[in-house]
C-alpha cells in the first residue's frame, strides 16, 4: 500500500521524488589492529586529519587498494565468526567469551569500504548516507574527507556526502569500527550490524526523523491527528515551497487532508509546520488488530513539481494508566505480558535479518506475549516495524540514564526516530543505574530526560527500570510510572506508600533452565528444564505471574528473557557461553516454561507434559512429570495405567512423581467440552533426518530468509528428543547459509562457515537450526541435511519476486 501512495505522487507530477536506497551490498571488509598500526593499514602513523581531503596510504584513503579484502553484504557481525576463548576477565565472560575487547587488539578493529558511482545527471541533488547502527566507535571518511565520529553502538547516524561526490567517477566510503570498548555487559557483536542507506533528495526537503504524527483520542469514535513536519532549505537561495498533507487508509484511499500551505525559508533555515486532521470512527491499532494508517507529506515548488515526499505509518490508539486500575488500551483493561530481549540470534549474532525479526516475534505472539522491552538500548528500526505490523507493544529503552550533552543527544535521536510507531506505549529512560538512581543526582538527571521526552513526544509517559525495593528518593520521585526490576516482595508496600503512582514490572522472573535437560549437570553447565531454578535476586515464572495476575493495579511485567542470548552465562561460567534465562533458547526452540506462559497468557487450548520419556538407566527410579495446561482437570497415565486426576490451580501447574519405565506417558484433559491430549513416548534410535521450514517461499530480494529447523525421527516417525547426531548441510539454488545453531548454551561449534567449508552442527536435545538467505537469484532453493547412519532429508523452497 505504501507503494501505491508513492506511485500516485510520482505519476501525478511526472517527476522523481526523494529515494531511500538500500546500501547493504558489496562492501569490502578486513580486520585491522587496535595496538599495532602496521597491521591497521598504517592508521595513526599518518597525519590524516591535518589537511582537508589530503591523500594518504591508509585504508581511509580513496586510493587505497582493497582488492584483496573480503567482499560481503551488510548487516555484518564479525564477532560471531570468531572462535570462543576461555579468558578469566569478567567482561569477556559477559560478552560470550568472544575475542573482542581490550584484551584482543587483533580482532577488535574492522575496516569497511564501499565503492559506488553517482551519475553526473544527479549533480543537482543532495546525498547522504544513514548507518542504522555500528558496534561500536566508528570513524567515517568519504573520498578522503573526514565526516563523522560516532560513539554509540546502538544509535544510528547520517552523514551528508553531497559536497564531496565525484560525479561519474569512483566514490569511496570508508569506515573504521573500533569494538575494543564494551558498552553493555552482554554480547554486543562487532561491525556494521544494521542496515545502511543511501538517501537522495532535493536541496529543499523534509528533515530525516522530522515528521511526527500521533492521534489524540478523548473518545474512541473520534481522533484528532496531530502532525509536525520539519522542512529544511539547503539551497543557497531563499525558497518558497507548498506543503500538502493527507491521511490514507490501509488500501491507499485518501480519507483526510489539510489545505496546502506556503512556507518560505532562507538558506540553511529549518521550519516546523504543525497541522491537525480529524478522523471519525477510526480503525484502532490494537495487539489483536494492528491497523496502520499512512500520513503522506508532500513538498512542491511553485511550478507544482514534487520536491520531496514522506509516507509515515501511524496508528490510532488510546492509552490510559491508572494507579488503581492498571493500563487500558482503547478503553479495555490490558495486562502487560511482556519479555525483555537482547538483539542476537543463533548463527547470526547481532546482524539479524529483517525476516528473522518477524520470525522471533511470531514465536512470542504464539506464546501469548503482547509486549517487548528493548533491553538495554535502542532497537533496530525493522524490529519496531515488525511490532507495528504484528501487534506487539514495546517499551523502548535508551542506553543510559545520563543528561550529558552526548547522552541527551542519543536520547533525542531515539525519540525522534521512533516516536511514530504505535507499538511503543512507553519510554524507558534507563536501567539499574545503581550509582545515581537512589539520590538527588539521579533525580536531576531523570527530570531533564523526562522533560526532553515530553517536549519531543507529549503523547506518551516514561518509566525507569529500577532494581530498588520500597524506596522513593531519587529517580522514583519524578518518574511518571514506577518500574520494578525484581524486588516483587516490596511492590505491595510501595503501592501502599505511593498510591498515586502507576507500577509496572520492568524486569521479572530470571528463571534459568536448559532446553531438554532435566537434571543438574555441572560438567556441561546445564540446569533442569523446570520452573524451579533462579538466581537470588529473582523468582520462578509462576511466582511472579501469579502475584501480578491477582493485582489489577499492576500494569504487568517483562520476563527476563524471551530468548536466551549470548553472554551473561548464569549460574555457570566456562564452558557455558550464553544465558539460560530465556523462555526459548537462542534458536527460538521452546523450553518447558514456554507452555506455562502459553497456558495463562494466550487464548489457546494448552496441554503439555514433560520431560520426554527417553531415560535409559532410570528404570525403577522416580521422575517428576510436570503439566502445564489451562484446562480444569488433568489425568495422567503411563502405559494405559492411570496415575490419577488432578485439578489445575489458576496460574499454576501440576506435578506427578512417576516411577520410570519405558513406554507411553499420556495426559488427557477436557476444556469447554473439548478433549485435549498430550503424549510423550520412549523412542527408538533415530533413522532419518527431518526438516521443517518456517515458510514455503523466499523473496528474491537478496535479504529475505528461511529458517530450517532440523531433527531426527525413529522408524515410527517419532522425533528423538535426546538425539545428538552431527548433521551436515548442503545448499543449491538462489540462497546461501548465513548461520547455524542448536540452542546448546555450552556449544563451542562454529556459527558461520567460510566459503568452501562444510556447514555442520550437532543436534542438541534433538534439534538444530540453519538460516538461509536469498542471494538475489530466482532459482528454487534446495536444502539437504544428512548424517552418518541416517536417511537424509531435503526441502525445496520456492523463490519469488515481489
Amino acid at each position: 500500500m505504501l507503494l501505491t501512495i508513492v506511485c500516485y505522487i510520482s505519476i501525478v507530477n511526472g517527476q522523481s521524488i526523494s529515494q531511500k536506497i538500500n546500501f547493504d551490498n558489496d562492501w569490502k571488509f578486513a580486520l585491522g589492529n587496535a595496538s599495532d598500526p602496521t597491521k591497521d593499514f598504517s592508521y595513526s602513523l599518518q597525519t590524516i586529519f591535518a589537511k582537508a581531503g589530503e591523500k594518504n596510504t591508509t585504508a581511509a584513503s580513496a586510493s587505497f587498494i582493497d582488492s584483496s579484502w573480503r567482499l560481503l553484504n551488510l548487516p555484518h557481525d564479525w564477532a560471531v565468526e570468531l572462535p570462543f576463548v576461555n579468558h578469566p576477565d569478567k567482561g569477556v565472560m559477559r560478552h560470550g567469551y568472544k575475542p573482542v575487547g581490550g584484551f584482543f587488539p587483533a580482532t577488535s578493529v574492522g575496516w569497511y569500504r564501499k565503492h559506488f558511482r553517482i551519475p553526473a545527471a544527479d549533480s543537482g541533488q543532495r546525498f547522504s548516507v544513514t548507518f542504522d547502527g555500528i558496534y561500536r566507535d566508528a570513524d567515517v571518511w568519504f573520498n578522503n574527507q573526514y565526516l563523522k565520529k560516532n560513539l554509540s553502538g546502538y544509535n544510528g547516524f547520517t552523514v551528508d556526502i553531497t559536497d564531496f561526490i565525484r560525479y561519474g567517477g569512483d566514490n569511496v566510503l570508508s569506515v573504521r569500527v573500533n569494538a575494543t570498548q564494551y558498552e553493555g555487559w552482554f554480547y554486543e557483536g562487532a561491525g556494521i550490524y544494521r542496515h545502511v542507506w543511501l538517501n537522495k533528495y532535493n536541496n529543499l526537503h523534509l528533515e530525516e526523523s522530522g515528521t511526527f504524527v500521533y492521534a489524540d483520542m478523548p473518545s474512541l469514535d473520534k481522533a484528532t491527528v496531530h502532525t509536525a513536519v520539519e522542512i529544511k532549505n539547503d539551497d543557497y537561495n531563499n525558497q518558497s515551497v507548498f506543503l500538502n498533507q493527507f491521511i490514507a487508509d490501509r488500501s491507499g484511499k485518501k480519507i483526510a487532508n489539510v489545505a496546502a500551505q506556503t512556507v518560505r525559508l532562507g538558506f540553511n533555515e529549518r521550519q516546523t509546520v504543525k497541522n491537525e486532521m480529524q478522523l471519525i470512527n477510526p480503525q484502532l491499532w490494537d495487539v489483536a488488530n494492528p491497523y496502520l494508517y499512512r500520513l503522506v507529506t508532500v513538498l512542491k515548488n511553485k511550478e507544482g513539481r514534487t520536491l520531496d515526499s514522506v509516507t509515515t505509518k501511524f496508528g490510532c490508539r488510546q492509552l490510559r494508566f491508572d494507579a488503581n486500575e492498571g493500563m487500558f488500551l482503547n478503553g479495555k483493561s490490558i495486562k502487560i505480558k511482556g519479555v525483555c530481549n537482547h538483539q542476537d540470534h543463533a548463527g547470526v549474532g547481532s546482524a539479524i535479518p529483517d525476516a528473522l525479526q518477524y520470525y522471533r516475534l511470531r514465536l512470542l505472539k504464539e506464546m501469548g506475549a503482547n509486549a517487548c522491552r528493548t533491553t538495554h538500548n535502542p532497537p533496530t528500526p525493522e524490529f519496531l516495524e515488525a511490532c507495528d505490523s504484528l501487534g506487539m507493544l514495546v517499551l523502548d529503552e535508551t542506553r543510559l540514564l545520563n543528561s550529558s550533552e552526548e547522552y541527551l543527544d542519543q536520547f533525542e535521536q531515539l525519540l525522534r526516530r521512533d516516536r511514530n510507531h504505535p507499538s511503543i506505549f512507553m519510554w524507558s529512560v534507563g536501567n539499574e543505574e545503581t550509582a545515581v538512581q537512589n539520590n538527588s543526582l539521579g533525580k536531576r538527571i531523570a527530570q531533564k530526560m523526562i522533560a526532553l521526552q515530553q517536549q519531543i513526544d507529549p503523547s506518551r509517559l516514561s518509566t525507569y527500570a529500577a532494581n530498588m525495593p520500597n524506596y522513593f528518593t531519587g529517580v522514583n520521585e519524578v518518574i511518571p510510572v514506577r518500574g520494578f526490576n525484581y524486588h516483587i516482595g516490596n511492590i505491595d508496600a510501595y503501592h501502599r506508600d505511593h498510591p498515586a503512582q502507576p507500577i509496572i514490572g520492568t524486569e521479572v522472573a530470571s528463571t534459568v533452565c536448559t532446553r531438554g535437560i532435566y537434571a543438574i549437570d555441572t560438567v556441561n553447565a546445564y540446569v533442569p528444564d523446570y520452573d524451579s531454578n533462579y538466581p537470588s535476586w529473582a523468582s520462578t515464572s509462576e511466582t511472579w505471574w501469579r502475584m501480578f495476575a491477582e493485582r489489577k493495579w499492576l500494569i504487568g511485567g517483562f520476563v527476563w528473557t524471551g530468548f536466551d542470548y549470548r553472554g551473561e552465562p548464569t549460574p555457570y561460567e566456562w564452558p557455558n557461553i550464553n544465558s539460560h534465562f530465556g523462555i526459548m533458547d537462542v534458536c527460538g526452540f521452546p523450553k518447558s516454561n514456554y507452555y506455562y506462559y502459553q497456558s495463562w497468557w494466550s487464548d489457546k487450548d494448552v496441554l503439555k507434559i514433560y520431560p520426554h520419556w527417553n531415560h535409559a538407566g532410570m528404570e525403577g527410579k522416580t521422575i517428576e512429570v510436570w503439566c502445564n495446561s489451562n484446562a480444569g482437570e488433568v489425568e495422567l497415565s503411563l502405559n494405559e495405567k492411570s496415575l490419577g486426576k488432578k485439578t489445575m490451580p489458576l496460574n499454576g501447574h501440576l506435578v506427578w512423581k512417576v516411577v520410570y519405565q519405558p513406554g507411553t506417558l499420556k495426559a488427557i484433559a477436557f476444556k469447554n467440552g473439548k478433549k485435549l491430549e498430550d503424549v510423550v513416548t520412549t523412542t527408538d534410535k533415530g533413522v532419518q533426518v527431518k526438516i521443517v521450514a518456517d515458510r514455503e517461499d523466499l523473496n528474491a530480494d537478496g535479504r529475505d530468509v528461511v529458517v530450517y529447523n532440523v531433527s531426527v525421527i525413529d522408524g515410527k516417525g517419532k522425533e528423538v528428543p535426546d538425539a545428538d547426531n552431527e548433521l551436515l548441510f548442503d545448499l543449491s539454488g538462489s540462497g546461501k547459509m548465513i548461520g547455524v545453531g542448536n540452542g546448546d548454551p555450552s556449544s563451542h561449534e562454529q556459527d558461520v562457515y567460510a566459503e568452501g567449508q562444510q556447514w555442520k552442527r550437532k543436534l542438541f536435545s534433538g534439534k538444530c537450526q540453519v538460516i538461509v538467505q536469498s542471494n538475489g537469484g530466482r532459482s528454487k532453493v534446495n536444502f539437504v541435511a544428512r548424517g552418518e547412519g541416517l536417511k537424509p532429508a531435503s526441502v525445496t523452497t520456492s523463490v519469488v519476486k515481489n
